[in-house]
């Protein structure tokens, strides 16, 4: 794989989502700050964050089996196994896969666990996704932006705040993609789980985390004018295809899959 190094540092004294997300899902990549934070939020936030990842395998692997083979995944988190890539390249082979977040110690790991087949291969940018062009750019030079793309934004757009544009910014991503192209998606909510609005968000907030969980209708304009694939918006342990269903537990997560026209 090839990785594009920014030169910053880790910050050991804030916590950082993917950190809190790699606790949650059982990593040992975090520090004692991201720890305190995910400590204090409720036991559903870790079953949630479990739910929310075996989404991200069933959709990757449906978009495998229908042959695409580039995938731009931003805010990818600490590596923890299986990642998107050894399951898109377990059905593809030779697929493409770049990958994008913001937090230096992803990047560290990224040559030891973002390891390619042979027939394919893996990238790396430290990057933003508050800054969409510099993701696109590097994209551009190592996926083929004349034929389909499928964007992943898994469990990233709720630490982006209304000032910030979220729609904006998922827009011009899009807009980049060519027809054919598909958009693989989760966001962060408390609809099903209302009770733990206050809880989950003062903690986020304590530990100077953006949170902005939004509702099923406020998701929604994240798919505007693409086409949703069935079983279209819905909670993470709905969406399935070809695997068998999962148990219909509650989940803190809307996900969806669809297509650009």
């Amino acid at each position: 794989m090839t990785a594009q190094f920014s030169g910053s540092r880790i910050d050991t004294s804030k916590p950082h989502p993917a950190r809190v997300y790699d606790w949650l899902l059982g990593g040992k990549d975090n520090y004692l700050v991201d720890q305190e934070v995910a400590e204090k939020l409720p036991l559903e936030a870790r079953h949630n964050a479990m739910r929310n990842r075996a989404f991200m395998h069933r959709a990757a692997a449906w978009l495998a089996g229908k042959g695409m083979d580039q995938f731009l995944d931003i805010g990818t988190g600490i590596p923890t196994e299986p990642n998107l890539h050894q399951i898109v390249q377990g059905i593809v082979p030779s697929a493409r896969i770049a990958y994008a977040d913001n937090d230096p110690i992803v990047l560290r790991h990224a040559e030891a666990l973002l390891v390619s087949s042979a027939e394919g291969a893996t990238d790396y940018v430290e990057a933003d996704v508050r800054r969409p062009e510099m993701i696109l750019d590097h994209a551009r030079s190592f996926l083929d932006f004349t034929r389909p793309i499928a964007l992943s934004m898994i469990a990233l757009m709720h630490f982006v705040t209304d000032d910030e544009d979220p729609y904006g910014l998922t827009r011009t991503l899009l807009d980049a993609l060519p027809s054919g192209s598909y958009f693989m998606f989760s966001h962060g909510t408390t609809d099903e789980h209302p009770h733990l609005v206050q809880s989950v968000t003062t903690t986020y907030r304590k530990g100077e985390i953006p949170l902005r969980m939004r509702t099923r209708a406020e998701i929604e304009p994240f798919f505007e004018g693409l086409e949703l694939v069935d079983p279209g918006l819905v909670t993470a342990t709905k969406w399935y295809k070809d695997s068998p269903a999962p148990e219909q537990e509650t989940s803190g997560f809307y996900v969806g899959v669809a297509r650009v026209p």
